[in-house]
Order: C-alpha cells, then sequence, then structure tokens
C-alpha cells in the first residue's frame, strides 16, 4: 500500500533554536572526549598498570571503531530515523562510559573505548542530518555555524575539563561526566527533534558493511602506527594492503548496486566533490597545528593540561568571529572564494607558526592561533555546508556520513604524515651525543622521555637539547601543513565551481523525510575524531616512555 508522504510544516518550528543546543551538546561530549581522555591517560595507566600497548590501544580503539562504523551510521539513520539513531548513539556512549568508569583493567576500558567509538559514530553524522528538518534554508548555514563552533570547541576543552577533574576527582571522572551531559542530550533531543527518514532507503547490505569497516579500521590503524613503526613494516604494510583490497572490493560492489551504502554518484556532483575534498584537506593540514601543540605547551612552555587547554582558547575566538561572518561572506562572494579565503588565512597562521623560536614564548602562538580558528571556521564551515546542500533529504544521513568518513581519513593522513615528520626532525636535530648512551637511547624516544630523564638526572641540558630539537620539528611540520593549505587554496579556487547548486532545495522530500525545506547543513565534526585522535596519539606516545621508565 503506498505511503502518504508527510505533509511540510506550515512554518518554521518555535522550538528549532532550543533543539538545535540539544544536538550541539550531544555532539559536544562526543567532541570533547576526544581529547579529555589525554589528560588521564598517565594517571589511568600508573593506576590500571597498563603496559605501552595498552596504553596505545586505549587511544586508538576509539579512532578505529569510529572510522570504521561511520559509512553503515549514515544509512542506518535514514533508513530507522535519524532522532532515533541519534538516540540510541547516545545511550551506548553513556554505556560505555559508565564501564569505562567502573573498570578495573586494561582491557574493559579498551573495550569500553571501542564502544564508545560506535556510539560516536553513530551521533557524529546524524547530529549533521537532522539540521534540514528543524531549519529552513534561510537559517541553516547559520545553524550550522552555531552548531560548528560547539564542536571546535571540544578539543580545548578537552584538557581543560580533564585537567579540572583530575584535580580535584578520581581518573574514572573524565568518563563518569559523559553519563549526566548524554543523558541530558537524549531526554532534549527526543523532546525537541523532530523524527525524519527516508523508507526508500535500502535495507543494510551486511557484506558492502564488512568491507567498508573492515577496510576503514585497516586504513586507520594502518596510518596510526606508521609514526610509530614506519612505513616499512609488515604489519603496516599488511593493514594497508588489505584496506586497499577491502575498500576496492567495496567500490566494485557499490558500482553494481541501485542504492549503495558508498554512493559514488555523489561525487559526480562537482558541488560536492569539491567541496568535500576542501573538507577533507582542512582536516589535513589542521593536524600541523593539533599534532605538535599540546606536547610545545606542555613540555617546552611547561604548562599542564588545564593550561594547556587555557592556551588552546585564542582558536575559539577566531571561529566564532568565523561563524558569525560566514552566512554573509557566502551570501556576497558564493562558496568558493570564502572557502578559499579560509585556506589562505590557514596556510598564513602555520606559516606565521613555523617562525616560532624557542625562546618565544607563548605571544606567537596566541596571535596565530586566532588566525587558524578564523581559517578553520570559514573553509569548514562553508566547504560541509556547501557539500550536504547538493544533496536530496532523503539521501542527508548516506551523504553526511561519506562526508565525515573522507575527512577522518584526511585526519589518519595527517596523523601519518606528521606524525612522521616530527619524527624524524626531532631526532635529526637532536643534539645529545655527548650524553650517556642510555640517556641518548630515552631521549630520542620523545621529549616528554627526554623531560624524564632530565628530572631523574637533575641535568637540564638534557631538557634543553631536547626542548630545541622539538621546537624545530614542531616549525618544519608547521611549514609543511602550511605549504599545503596554500596549495589546497589555489586547487580550491581553480577547480571548484563557482555557483553553488540547490538541487536539495527543490526536491521534496521523501517520505516521511521531515526536511521539506532543502538541505544545507553544515560541520558536525568540526574538529571531532580528527583533533582527537591526533592529540591522543601523541598522548599515547608521550606516555609510553615514561611508563617504561618507571
Amino acid at each position: 500500500m503506498p505511503t502518504t508522504p508527510a505533509q511540510a510544516p506550515s512554518g518554521p518550528d518555535p522550538r528549532r533554536w532550543l533543539a538545535l543546543v540539544a544536538v550541539a551538546l550531544s555532539a559536544l561530549v562526543i567532541s570533547f572526549d576526544m581529547t579529555i581522555l589525554n589528560v588521564a591517560l598517565p594517571t589511568l595507566a600508573s593506576q590500571l598498570r597498563a603496559t605501552t600497548g595498552q596504553q596505545q590501544w586505549i587511544v586508538d580503539s576509539y579512532t578505529v571503531v569510529f572510522a570504521a562504523a561511520m559509512l553503515p551510521a549514515g544509512l542506518i539513520g535514514d533508513r530507522f530515523g535519524r532522532r532515533r539513531t541519534l538516540t540510541a548513539g547516545l545511550g551506548l556512549f553513556a554505556l560505555a562510559s559508565a564501564v569505562g568508569m567502573l573498570a578495573d583493567s586494561p582491557g574493559t576500558v579498551v573495550a569500553a573505548r571501542g564502544a564508545m567509538g560506535l556510539a560516536g559514530a553513530l551521533v557524529m553524522p546524524m547530529s549533521l542530518a537532522v539540521i534540514p528538518g528543524l531549519f529552513p534554508a534561510a537559517e541553516q548555514r547559520r545553524a550550522t555555524a552555531v552548531l560548528s563552533t560547539a564542536l571546535a570547541a571540544g578539543a580545548p576543552l578537552g584538557p581543560l575539563i580533564g585537567g579540572f577533574l583530575l584535580q580535584h576527582l578520581w581518573w574514572g571522572s573524565v568518563f563518569a561526566i559523559n553519563i549526566p551531559l548524554t543523558l541530558v542530550g537524549i531526554v532534549a533531543c527526543v523532546l525537541l527533534l523532530p523524527e525524519t527518514r527516508n523508507p526508500a532507503a535500502p535495507r543494510l547490505d551486511l557484506l558492502g558493511a564488512a568491507l567498508g569497516a573492515g577496510g576503514l579500521a585497516a586504513l586507520t590503524f594502518g596510518i596510526i602506527e606508521v609514526p610509530e613503526r614506519g612505513w616499512a613494516d609488515p604489519l603496516v604494510l599488511g593493514m594497508l594492503g588489505g584496506s586497499l583490497a577491502a575498500l576496492t572490493a567495496l567500490v566494485l560492489r557499490s558500482r553494481r548496486q541501485r542504492d549503495p551504502m558508498l554512493d559514488l554518484a555523489l561525487l559526480a556532483d562537482p558541488a560536492f566533490r569539491w567541496s568535500a575534498v576542501a573538507a577533507t584537506l582542512v582536516s589535513l593540514v589542521l593536524f600541523g597545528a593539533f599534532f605538535v601543540l599540546p606536547l610545545y605547551f606542555q613540555s617546552v612552555l611547561g604548562a599542564d593540561a588545564f593550561g594547556t587547554g587555557l592556551r588552546m582558547m585564542p582558536m575559539m575566538l577566531g571561529l566564532m568571529v568565523a561563524a558569525k561572518l560566514s552566512d554573509r561572506l557566502v551570501a556576497r562572494t558564493g562558496p568558493r572564494t570564502v572557502i578559499t579565503l579560509g585556506l589562505a588565512l590557514l596556510a598564513a597562521a602555520l606559516l606565521l607558526g613555523s617562525r616560532t623560536g624557542v625562546s618565544d614564548g607563548y605571544g606567537l602562538a596566541a596571535v596565530w592561533l586566532v588566525l587558524l580558528g578564523l581559517g578553520m571556521g570559514l573553509a569548514l564551515i562553508t566547504a560541509q555546508a556547501s557539500a550536504m546542500l547538493t544533496l536530496p533529504p532523503a539521501r542527508a544521513g548516506v551523504g553526511s556520513g561519506l562526508l565525515q568518513t573522507l575527512r577522518q581519513v584526511g585526519g589518519a593522513i595527517g596523523v601519518a604524515v606528521f606524525g612522521s615528520l616530527l619524527s624524524g626532525s626531532y631526532r635529526g636535530a637532536l643534539e645529545i651525543s655527548a650524553f650517556p648512551a642510555d640517556a641518548v637511547h630515552q631521549a630520542e624516544q620523545s621529549v616528554v622521555a627526554a623531560d624524564a630523564v632530565a628530572a631523574t638526572t637533575g641535568d637540564q641540558a638534557l631538557a634543553t637539547a631536547a626542548h630545541t630539537a622539538y621546537v624545530h620539528g614542531m616549525t618544519v611540520v608547521l611549514l609543511a601543513a602550511g605549504v599545503i593549505a596554500a596549495l589546497s587554496a589555489v586547487l580550491v579556487a581553480l577547480r571548484m565551481p563557482a555557483a553553488e547548486a540547490h538541487p536539495a532545495a527543490a526536491g521534496g522530500a521523501g517520505p516521511e523525510d521531515g526536511a521539506g525545506t532543502g538541505v544545507e547543513a553544515g560541520a558536525a565534526d568540526t574538529v571531532g575524531g580528527g583533533a582527537g585522535s591526533a592529540a591522543g596519539r601523541l598522548s599515547g606516545n608521550a606516555a609510553a616512555p615514561a611508563a617504561d621508565h618507571r
């Protein structure tokens, strides 16, 4: 029996902005949890007697599962309901957080973090996909900017909140804080969000989901291991080779299906394709800053975790300015110009940061962090909003899942590229040959390990040499990231269509799909998995030498 399409609402929901707060809160919890563990990892490792490998898995299990589940999560939301998927993800996140809070072994924490990664994969694409059902087209970019700003706050808020909790409570509090916040998010989403779905969405392709999840998990894990193991390591090569085989099989399978989970036809639209490329490039180059700054603040400048979060706050100033300006700038100049400007500002910020010297202090970093936030906001908010605008409402979940998957892959590549570059540059600039062989070996592992040795032996010259080498490595990374950002700006300016198409706004919503006013959602993962995984990996690596030396 045919289904009668749901009638479009007579006017905007008067509670829509309050509902947006609920969505932003839900995604913010996921966002800051990606970096909050960085602060607790050394304490957690000490309390649970976690080995170096277990510490790394506590960090990486979240990232690997998060990337692997993103594609099927988008299809699940389209088929079974985006609000339902969002609230289910929040419920799973709260449950997994409770397990982590009560854990008494490293293995339990790893399992809890993996479940939290699955929950995050359900929440992130859906926080993007529910925007069209809440807001008329004229307000969607503004709503996107609000959501993007809230999500980007997660990166600096994680260390800030984690540092505060650890000063006053036990290590499990970094998990416990998720529970009341997610419960509030669930209640608010149930009461305020309309349900939107696409009953015509295809059934979940179990084989396709397995190929996608396995391929993305192997790709992410392999890339994460590159900075530690090197590109020629058998495990890395095996993971990358297996990933290539699985994802190739998924692509071939998807091309034969009418409604595939991996809808490559979306990339045929130049506006979606180049907006997605721009968002992915932004994710990649941002690791130039997110990968190097935490250790610079903590080891070289001597800040604690809470102080590191405070020192990241100038980025939020730039981001808030971008959120306020992006809508107006797009209306006047078009998305291509705004994305190009954002990438150019990112390049300027990173290149300015590459001029940092050992004795410069925090002042220079505060200046270029403002520029970084401004460029990130202009490029990322506009790129993701423009990409989603090209999608029909019925494909909002699948489209946002594909977009976030591309961003996650870009971030993972950033981890490998900048991690390897930082490690090689640091070791190459480290001048400590006059020190004992054991001290040299430990100091070569990381600047944190060098600080630990210097603190034990009382030899400040070793710490000074390590700080000098680290700043050198940091400037090399920032220079490389700045050049990539500048080239990305040129690429987008030359290849992205000048005008933005609006097919989704003209096309009606599918049956029971509440997004009848057109699709123009935005950045549901402005920093999200990318920054968190990089910062988490840094903490995992930083903690490892300390654990070995105890």
